[in-house]
């Protein structure tokens, strides 16, 4: 699912789901017994984790912290390795393994994530040890960096002016996507939910687990089942919430996500103006005007930030879109508006996409890739700044085969932009520019679109949310469509970007299965939380 990038530096460090990235450069497919088959990978395989107290991050102190090292080029297992980042908290009942947790992005630190969001998977810990890690290129494991150039593809695409001059656009995402291959180094050319699979397998094994327990939420559905259709005889249970697109171009991905925030917005307004504190008004039809003369006002007009960078209407939509995936959210977004409409104030709004925290910008080249020694976690203080959004780039676009040439570009653009805008008025140009980021990019692989399907694993769990503004609903049938008879689909008819943490039948759902092994049908349904949060 797309995400827009940011530029500056208070709002770049969101995880969100995201469609946009770099090339896998591997020859062939990955086998299903990538272990028996192939280059020798039992050095990899052998390995057990070692676990130990997290150092140099903020993190509860039951939390531990680990690392599995895999090769960077699985054709080539002998050459140059990485180091990937595992966090866990240990099982407290009868153990009956780990549950690998993957929180979408793509881009985000899963370690980061647990030691932040641990408590809503405690209750898993009766059956599970609960690990999380960050994928390759991302957090503490060898994290790619495009370096200035990330301000550029930015720069490049922000604006109604720019899109005037596509030629110019496409020439200056070229030059930035060459920027990227040198500050990110070798990883960059093996990245990718491909390469994320494999690697999860290496730590079922070295987590000391026959079959892979696994929970993933948006960009995380897309990387389980792509593990299911590489391993499909190590499937353990397996959640699949917010269910990703194996299948739709990044044009059909941006339009998904303009209509769905559009409707959120839409119900977010209607909610607002039962209140006479919203800043809009009681007149739910004259808030969504209000919202878009906003929107374009400081578009034309951008106020300081609190940093004093310019806050502009994309701005200002880039941080509604992050609050309206979950419902619990729409007091703070409301104040947060307010503060704007009233003051001018922005800090509200930068809020909701870097939890309340400015970063300074700064420029981390050195990529943690090395000899048969093996590479080392790269130091939180070492991460680089703009990591998430030349991760998010970098792994989608390795997973997207398309790469329309110049000339197609330029003469889609004003059709294009015609959909968009139709979709949602408000987000549509956001979305819009986000088509253009693989330009001068290597071609990313077709092994989702055209291999991930009829999997003969064992039956997992596809949760999709009917208001989910990310991921829709009907991604989640299309999924399970393609999955075959191995999929079960839970409706859950509420609001919100994915279930398990906002849906208290959902959780319940889903740790029943995964500790217990106890599916609900396919095809029931939760309801919403309004309704008592019941099954229907």
């Amino acid at each position: 699912m797309q995400a827009k990038l940011e530029s500056r530096p208070s709002v770049r460090r969101c995880a969100v789901t995201g469609a946009l990235g770099l090339a896998l450069l591997v020859a062939g497919l990955p086998a299903a017994t990538a272990r028996d088959t192939g280059p020798d990978l039992s050095r990899y395989y052998d390995q057990k984790v070692i676990w130990s107290a997290c150092e140099d991050m903020e993190a509860p102190k039951d939390l531990q912290c680990g690392k599995v090292t895999v090769p960077l080029d699985y054709d080539r297992p002998g050459g140059r390795t990485l180091d990937l980042a595992l966090a866990r908290y240990r099982a407290t009942g009868d153990k009956r393994g780990s549950v690998l947790l993957n929180f979408g992005g793509p881009g985000g630190s899963g370690v980061d994530e647990l030691a932040a969001g641990g408590k809503e998977f405690m209750h898993l810990t009766n059956g599970y040890d609960v690990v999380a890690f960050d994928p390759r290129g991302v957090g503490r494991s060898s994290p790619v960096t495009c370096g200035p150039a990330t301000v550029e593809i930015i720069e490049a695409t922000d604006g109604d002016e720019k899109l005037t001059d596509p030629q110019d656009v496409l020439r200056r995402l070229r030059d930035a996507a060459a920027d990227c291959a040198k500050h990110s180094g070798p990883v960059l050319r093996h990245i990718g939910t491909v390469e994320a699979a494999r690697d999860m397998d290496v730590m079922r094994q070295a987590l000391g687990d026959d079959r892979l327990d696994y929970l993933g939420f948006s960009y995380g559905t897309r990387l389980g089942a792509v593990y299911a259709a590489q391993f499909p005889d190590r499937v353990g249970r397996m959640v699949l919430d917010g269910v990703d697109t194996l299948t739709e171009p990044l044009t059909e991905q941006g339009l998904a996500g303009a209509r769905g925030q559009q409707t959120a917005l839409e119900n977010f307004l209607d909610w607002c103006v039962e209140d006479i504190a919203c800043p809009f008004g009681q007149d739910a039809r004259q808030a969504r005007r209000l919202v878009e003369q906003v929107v374009a006002s400081l578009d034309a007009d951008p106020v300081p930030t609190g940093f004093g960078e310019p806050f502009s209407g994309q701005d200002m939509v880039g941080a509604m879109g992050q609050a309206l995936y979950s419902r619990e959210l729409w007091p703070s977004l409301e104040r947060a508006l307010a503060q704007l409409m009233e003051s001018g104030d922005t800090s509200g709004l930068e809020g909701f996409v870097s939890g309340g925290v400015g970063f300074p910008v700064r420029d981390r080249t050195g990529i943690a890739v090395r000899g048969n020694t093996g590479a080392g976690l790269t130091d939180p203080e070492d991460i680089p700044m703009d990591n998430l959004p030349a991760a998010l780039m970098a792994i989608n676009c390795a997973d997207d085969p398309d790469r329309p040439s110049a000339a197609q570009v330029a003469e889609s653009l004003g059709r294009l932009r015609t959909r968009y805008e139709e979709a949602s008025p408000v987000f549509g140009r956001y979305r819009l520019t986000q088509v253009l980021m693989c330009y001068g990019r290597p071609k990313g692989t077709d092994y989702i679109r055209e291999d991930v399907k009829d999997l003969d694993t064992a039956r997992m769990l596809l949760v999709g949310t009917r208001g989910d503004p990310a991921t829709p609903y009907r991604w989640t049938e299309q999924t399970a469509d393609r999955i075959g008879p191995s999929a079960v689909v839970l409706d859950n008819k509420g609001e919100g970007h994915t279930g398990y943490a906002s849906s208290e039948c959902v959780h319940r759902k889903v740790d029943d299965f995964l500790l217990y092994g106890s599916l609900p049908p396919d095809g029931s349904s939760c309801g919403s939380e309004s309704s008592q949060g019941g099954d229907e």
